[in-house]
C-alpha cells in the first residue's frame, strides 16, 4: 500500500508538531510547514517547509518542492493559527486583520492551492483545525471566536463544493490542551483606565490556566488518524474535556438567553 503523504500547517510545536510525530508513527509520509526555517535548525521530527498562511506565494513554493519530492498530496491538516484575547471595543484594527489573514484567509488559502491536486489525483482529505471556542462567543475572545467560527461553516459550503472531486473534509475542534499557544498569543493591551481592566484580567488569568491544566495534545492526533480511517467523514468533530464539548451540545438545545447566563458565571461577568 503505497504511503499517504500529509502535509500539517504550523507543524514546528503544539498541536501540529503532535500530528506530525503521530502520524509519522502510524505510516505517513509528514511535511510540516513553519513561517521561518532559520528558527528551526535542531527541528528533527519530520521535515519542514518554510511556509506562511497568510502569503500565497510561500504555498506556492512549499508545494512545488513538496509535490517534486512526493509526486503526489493525500491529505492537509490545516492547524496554523494564531490566539488572540481582549475586549473588542479595545482591540487594535490591525490585530484583528491579522488573526482573520492566519485563522481564516490562511486556510482558504491553503486550500486554494491544494485542490487542483487533489482533484487530478481524483481524491485528497482536508482537516481544517478549528476549535470549541469557535462554537459560541466567548468574552474577550470574540475575535478568536469569530475567526474560528467563519472556518467552520466555509468548510460546510466547501464540502458541497468540492465532493464531486473525491476531495473530503472536515473540522476538528480541539478544547484546551497543554501547548505554548498562550506564548504567542495576542494580547490586546489591559490599559489601567479600562473599563474592562478587572473582568479582562481574571478572564485572561482563568485562560491560561486552563491552558496550564489542559491535556496532551496528542489526543488530537489521535483524533485526527480515527477520522482519516473514516471512509466516510463527518461534517464536524470535537477533541476536548467532557465538559467543554457538552458546552457545545448545551448550546444547540438551551434558550440563549440561558445558556448566555451560564457563560457569564462561568467568567464570574
Amino acid at each position: 500500500m503505497e504511503m499517504k503523504v500529509v502535509l500539517v500547517t504550523g507543524g514546528s510545536s503544539g498541536i501540529g508538531r503532535s500530528i506530525g510525530n503521530y502520524l509519522g508513527e502510524h505510516g505517513y509520509k509528514v511535511y510540516g510547514t513553519t513561517r521561518d526555517l532559520s528558527k528551526q535548525s535542531d527541528f528533527g521530527d519530520f521535515d519542514l517547509l518554510e511556509l506562511d498562511v497568510r502569503k500565497p506565494e510561500t504555498i506556492e513554493e512549499a508545494l512545488r518542492k513538496l509535490m517534486e519530492n512526493e509526486g503526489r498530496l493525500d491529505v492537509l491538516i490545516n492547524n496554523a493559527g494564531v490566539g488572540i484575547t481582549g475586549p473588542l471595543e479595545e482591540t487594535p484594527n490591525d490585530a484583528i486583520h491579522n488573526a482573520f489573514e492566519t485563522n481564516f484567509t490562511g486556510p482558504l488559502n491553503m486550500i486554494k492551492a491544494v485542490l487542483p491536486i487533489m482533484r487530478k489525483q481524483g481524491s485528497g482529505r482536508i482537516i481544517n483545525i478549528t476549535s470549541i471556542a469557535g462554537k459560541m462567543g466567548l468574552p474577550y475572545r470574540g475575535v478568536y471566536s469569530a475567526t474560528k467560527g467563519a472556518l467552520d461553516l466555509a468548510t460546510e459550503a466547501l464540502r458541497l463544493e468540492v465532493r464531486e472531486f473525491g476531495v473530503k473534509i472536515s473540522t476538528l475542534a480541539p478544547g484546551d490542551f497543554k501547548t505554548n499557544i498562550a506564548a504567542g498569543r495576542y494580547h490586546a493591551p489591559l490599559h489601567p483606565d479600562s473599563p474592562y481592566r478587572e473582568p479582562y484580567g481574571s478572564t485572561l488569568k482563568m485562560i491560561d490556566e486552563h491552558v496550564d491544566q489542559a491535556g496532551d495534545p496528542v489526543l488530537v492526533a489521535h483524533k485526527v488518524v480515527r477520522i482519516l480511517r473514516d471512509s466516510s467523514p463527518a461534517v464536524h468533530y470535537k477533541v476536548g474535556s467532557f465538559m467543554q464539548r457538552f458546552s457545545v451540545l448545551l448550546k444547540r438545545f438551551l434558550p440563549a438567553k440561558l445558556y448566555e447566563r451560564l457563560l457569564r458565571n462561568h467568567y464570574k461577568l
